[in-house]
Formats: C-alpha cells, structure tokens, sequence
C-alpha cells in the first residue's frame, strides 16, 4: 500500500492505514451491528470486524513501536498473526483471512513490481482466500463485495501507469456497488431492508484505504430498499429456527493442529453445522461454525489438534434478549451519580457484586457478553459517571467498545478497570467510594485491583503442557496470575499449594471464593482454616460465587 508508481512497500503507509481503518470500524460499529441479520441476527458484527483489526493494529504497533523505519516483514507478520488471534464472530474471522492474504502478498512483493500490481493481487488473493476458507460460500455476503472489489483492483491494475491508489479507488468503488446490490442476492436482506453488514464493514475499510492514498473520504452505501441502514424493527430470521430454547450456538476455538489435519477438521465440522469458517496456516488455526452439538464440535477440534481459548454463544437466548430489549420503552432521563457496571461469572458473585451497589452483567470465561450487553448496562444505570470491570480478560476488550460508544453517543464518562479476574473486581469493588472525585476513585480502585495477587483452581479438560509441566484430563490445576503454576492429583493439595505461592510475597486479606464444583463450600471451608493456620495474621473471607470451570478463586491483598 504505496503512494510511488514502483519500488517498494511502506510501512509507513501501512501503519496509517490500520489506525484509520480502525477508527473508521469504530465509527461504524453500531451502524453495521444494526444491519446484521444474516446469518444470525445477533447484532455483533461491526463490533466483531473492530475488534479484528483494533487486534491486528495493536499487533502491528507493539511489534514495531510505530517506528515507521522498523522492518516491515516483522511488522507485516505480527499484523497477520494479530488479526488470527483476534478475530471474532463468522465476519470477523473471514476478515483475518484476508488481512492474513493481504499481508503475505505484500511481504512477497520485490521491488522490481509496480506498487498498484502488488495491491490489487493481494486483494485478489484476499478474496481466493475468503471463499477458500468458508465451508460453504453464500453469495451477497462480504464475500460477494469482496471479489467485485478485487476483480476491479486487477482491471484497472492491468494500465501500467496507474497507481496504488488508483486500485484503492477502484476497489472501494466496486465494493460500494456490490454491497448495494446484496438485498439482490439475499432474501434476509431484502426482507430486513438492509444491505450484507459484513459487506459493509468491508467497504468501510476499503474507504480507508482509499482514504490514506488519496485523502478522500468516500460516501456511504445506504440500502436500496428504502432510504435507511438500519434495520426494520423486526427482521425475519433467516436459516435458523431460533428460539429461546433452541440449540443453536456459535462455536470458536484457536486450534494448533498440523495443516494436513485440517480437510478432515473441515469436513467433520461440515457435516455438524453450517457458517464454517477455518483459517490460518503454520499449525495455528481459528476455527469458527454454527452447531447444534458443541461437545461434537470441541471433540473434532481434539481430533485434529490441540483447542483453546474456546468460546460459546447460544444464539436463541442472544437473539431473545435482543429482541426482548428492542419492545421494552425506554425512558429517558438526565444521568446522574456515579455507577459500577461488573460482569459476574455466577450467581453468588452476582449477589455480591449487587450488594455492594454495582449493575450486573453475566458474563464470565468462555462466555464473555456482548458490546451491546454493557452498553446497555453503561446507558440505561442512570449515571452521568461509570466504571466498568470487566473482571476476565476477553472481556476487557468489549467493555473499552462499549465505554468508547456510551461516551461518544450518551455522553456519559466511562472508565474502565482492567481487571483480569472475578477477585480483581471485588477487591476493587471494596474500595469504590462515590464521595471521592471520580479520577481518584477510579485510581484508587484501579490500584487495589492491580496490587491484588490472584489464582485459582481449575480441572484439566485435556492433554497439555503447562509452565508446570505436562497435564492429562482430570489433573488439578494450580493457577496463579492467569498461568498455569501447578498440576497435582489433590484438590486441597493444589489449592493450598496456590495459596503458599500468593502469600509468599505477604499479605493482609485472603479471599476465597468457592465454585459449582465446590457447591457446599467444604473445600473453600478447609483452604481458609488452613490460612488461619499457617498464617494467623491474615484475615480470610469466604463467598459462595457459584462460577463456572473454577471450584476455587482466591487473592491476595
């Protein structure tokens, strides 16, 4: 992506370019999420397609320091491996594909070619790469706006005095045509009114490029049915019979497995479900499909590899509540005070959470909520002031779109709390005082949730090597900081092992919170006699939390 007729590729341009793809992503989001409706109306893929290339952009940024000198193969190949890594959702992961097409076709680039022949392969071979990845292509998609795109780019690549930005031009051009000719291809679409969100989103970010080129920001595409973008308030529900009790659900997972594993992964995974989506290459892969059976759907993701970082959603219930939402009044009012907004990974850290004063959203590992889920949490708690915790790692993430959103729309301000874990988030909950300023109440709740030394307790689901050795399925695993640090047989033995760990750097305040597979609290009631045993200076609290994967939770303040 170079301005000069011949020569090379700059990194320069590049990094321009994805700071202001994401900023355009990020002032589309909402926009794009109201057009999503195939194929599941589940309202998430702006913000899918943003956190998809906010993670390629981070990746890029950290790997070159925004040194525009720095070597642009290292920075190309962070910036394809972000985009994998971050992908979200079935647009988001299509998208990383491409950027991963993108990158690599540049990084192959010699500095005999011209610069607009260089681009407009890698679009061509972003969109071969799209339609290879999806299990079963479906035209007046993003996939559609993709190829009219890149079959422009290379027309117009084929006039040797054109430049880079001419096939930008061009392109972005051709895929504004083609998304507004999607309701054409789709009868959801046309039912809704709407053009293909993920097609937008696409053309979003070929507008950008153009952008960065030749310093025009282009016009939007608006649908062709109607004079609007956003959609009718009760769109048809294409391909899928979703109700609130239907088993209809997303899976994802990151898979190392070898690349010969991954046809059969394919196919297995094609005969489960449908909206399959497999990327990536070098024995990483991410892996996106639509099931009924999830268990089948992990256990093909074991046969071929090794699955991680695992993510579920049901779409009936995402879809209900959406939908539940969209028929309640709103009622609107000034906001005022001061609020916390916590996502809650059981039903005792709920009460908890709600005790002390904060809104609750349910989240937790492995089923984080959605952008819209706490931006409504964020908009509708009544407060001019709101801190967010988002209390797990995937989760942070969503929460700085939602907080970035409420203030640019609500004009509320927002900050948000890092926090990494449940523990976090209520020792930081322990220290919110709305009668401090609201900087120095977030500093003071930000430090207390960074200074709180955290672990837990968790069953090994598979084969693996951890920092503490090898694991198979069934073993206790000690967790400390987010890392795997110990891998026994005894729960207790694990647990106060995690515990010596936390309290070797001392401590005042032990906070055990015991888990579904801790229901009765006897192993949280045997873990805090053994701290006022073995540290009779510390105090101990003990709280049912009822969460999910971790009998235990605990920290150290």
């Amino acid at each position: 992506m170079e301005v000069p007729r011949g020569g090379t590729i700059q990194l320069a341009v590049v990094l321009r370019f994805v700071d202001i793809a994401t900023d355009a992503l990020a002032g589309a989001r909402e926009e794009i999420d109201a057009l999503n409706v195939y194929p599941v109306p589940d309202g998430d893929t702006g913000t899918n397609m943003y956190l998809t290339v906010s993670a390629a952009r981070d990746a890029i940024r950290e790997a070159t320091g925004g040194d525009p000198d720095a070597d642009l193969q290292t920075a190309l190949a962070a910036f394809s491996r972000g985009a994998l890594l971050g992908a979200r959702g079935n647009s988001g992961v299509i998208l990383s594909e491409m950027l991963g097409a993108i990158a690599r076709r540049i990084a192959a680039s010699t500095g005999e070619e011209r610069n607009a022949r260089i681009m407009a392969d890698a679009l061509h071979q972003a969109s071969d790469a799209s339609y290879a990845a999806v299990g079963t292509p479906v035209e007046g998609t993003m996939l559609t706006v993709s190829r009219a795109a890149s079959d422009a780019a290379m027309a117009v690549a084929t006039d040797p005095s054109v430049r880079a930005r001419d096939v930008f031009t061009s392109a972005a051009a051709a895929a504004r045509e083609a998304l507004a000719r999607t309701p054409d291809q789709l009868q959801a679409l046309r039912d809704a009114g709407v053009v293909d969100a993920g097609g937008r989103g696409l053309s979003v970010i070929l507008d950008a490029a153009e952008t960065v080129l030749t310093g025009r920001r282009p016009t939007p595409v608006t649908s062709p049915i109607g004079q609007h973008t956003i959609p009718i308030p009760h769109p048809a529900v294409p391909e899928h019979d979703l109700t609130p009790d239907g088993p209809s659900y997303e899976v994802m997972y990151l898979l190392d497995a070898e690349d010969d594993q991954i046809a059969t992964l394919r196919k297995t995974l094609g005969e489960l479900g449908d909206s399959l989506v497999v990327v990536g290459g070098d024995q990483l892969w991410n892996v996106h499909v639509h099931v009924d059976d999830v268990g089948a759907a992990i256990e093909a993701g074991i046969d071929a590899g090794r699955p991680h970082r695992v993510r579920v959603t049901h779409f009936a219930e995402q879809v209900s509540e959406a939908r539940q939402r969209s028929r309640q009044p709103q009622q609107v009012r000034e906001p005022v005070g001061r609020r916390v907004v916590a996502v809650a990974a059981g039903p005792g850290l709920a009460a908890l959470f709600a005790a002390a004063g904060a809104v609750v959203v349910e989240g937790g590992p492995g089923r984080r909520p959605s952008t819209g889920q706490l931006l409504e949490a964020i908009t509708r708690c009544g407060a001019s002031e709101v801190v967010v915790l988002p209390n797990d790692p995937d989760s942070v993430r969503v929460a700085q779109v939602a907080a970035s959103t409420a203030e640019t729309d609500a004009a509320i301000q927002v900050a948000v709390i890092p926090t990494q874990a449940q523990v976090a988030g209520l020792a930081a909950m322990a220290v919110h005082e709305p009668g401090r300023s609201f900087d120095q109440d977030v500093l003071e709740m930000t430090a207390t949730a960074r200074h709180a030394r955290q672990g837990a307790v968790t069953i090994a689901a598979r084969q693996a090597m951890t920092m503490a050795g090898p694991c198979e399925p069934g073993d206790v695993l000690g967790v400390i900081a987010g890392d795997f640090a110990v891998v026994g047989q005894d729960t207790y033995d694990v647990a106060t092992s995690v515990l010596d760990k936390l309290l070797g750097g001392g401590g005042e305040l032990v906070t055990i919170v015991s888990g579904v597979g801790d229901s009765q609290g006897a192993l949280a009631a045997r873990c805090s006699a053994w701290v006022e045993e073995n540290h009779p200076a510390v105090d101990v609290v003990v709280y049912d939390g009822g969460q999910e994967r971790y009998p235990l939770l605990m920290s150290v303040e």
